[in-house]
């Protein structure tokens, strides 16, 4: 059978969650992903455990606190101005506590997340930039379908 190298092409159902089961991403309701190891479409972490398992294996992974997705940065929950976030989306529109807004980067080629936990009266919103599971532990269950 073949196994996960550096560089294999998967196909693979997944389910990621931390421990209180907030689940973050779980393909077995539907079709399978398809990724490439070391492209960075999971984490360092993630991808090593992955390394060495056989096609058809499913398998539950636990990473401990921070190591699936860093600490938790202070500095990664920023006031985003209201003037800002019409400029970068929709001026109407009317954010809450729990939103996840997705911002360009500074060279426009990429996105990244931040959910909305305060939204001051002038319009101002609190977002938090941290991974959803930063320092936390996760689990991260795995049926690989297919190695190339």
């Amino acid at each position: 059978m073949p196994q996960v190298q550096e560089g294999s092409f998967l196909t693979l159902h997944y389910r990621m969650s931390g421990l209180q089961g907030q689940v973050i991403i779980n393909t077995f309701d539907g079709p399978p992903a398809t990724l490439s190891l070391g492209a960075g479409e999971l984490s360092p972490a993630i991808e090593q455990r992955l390394i060495g398992l056989e096609e058809g294996t499913r398998t539950v992974i636990e990473l401990e606190p921070g190591e699936g997705f860093g600490d938790r940065q202070p500095e990664m929950v920023q006031w985003v101005a209201r003037k800002l976030l019409n400029e970068l989306g929709d001026p109407h529109e009317q954010y809450q506590e729990g939103d996840v807004v997705q911002f360009p980067t500074p060279d426009g080629l990429g996105s990244y997340a931040g959910a909305a936990i305060e939204v001051r009266e002038d319009g101002a919103v609190l977002f938090d930039f941290n991974h959803p599971l930063a320092g936390q532990p996760v689990i991260f269950e795995v049926q690989l379908i297919g190695v190339l």
